[in-house]
């Protein structure tokens, strides 16, 4: 090779507008499938945090129970979890059960019913809806399920 010679040049290719436009409508088609199961998972994600907070709340109120032997009545609701009840009956070894009481996954307060319909004490959420009843993500998450 002499040193005078040039280095070839090399070429480059890039990618043409048909091809770019095909890779777009292959993620637009896979977006459109794909995104709707996504959506739901967050409604199932939802309901599960919902029963795990039902359970975490009855858990509590069983203590309580144990300690006071009662649970809180319908008037001190499950606020008797976290702060002293001032309304009667009086809790004679009441502490703190929780450190706060948490909403529901949709932002509602869970709801509290003593004594229970379902059971000797009902702890509920409403669901999305915030209202009694409904189906799929509307319906009523509580500690009898």
């Amino acid at each position: 090779m002499s040193k005078n010679s040039a280095p070839t040049p090399v070429r480059r290719r890039g990618f043409t507008l048909i091809e770019l436009m095909v890779v777009l409508v292959i993620i637009g088609v896979l977006a459109a499938l794909i995104v709707p199961n996504v959506l739901d998972r967050a409604d199932d994600a939802r309901v599960t945090a919902a029963r795990t907070d039902v359970n975490n709340l009855m858990q509590s109120l069983k203590l309580y129970r144990l300690d006071n032997q009662r649970y809180p009545s319908a008037e001190q609701g499950l606020q008797a979890l976290v702060a002293r009840p001032t309304a009667s009956p009086a809790p004679p070894n009441w502490k703190p059960y929780l450190e706060k009481l948490p909403h529901d996954p949709w932002g509602h307060p869970y709801q509290y019913v003593n004594p229970g319909v379902k059971g000797e004490v009902d702890v509920f959420s409403f669901g999305a809806d915030g209202q009694s009843g409904g189906d799929g993500k509307n319906a009523d998450v509580g500690s009898w399920q």
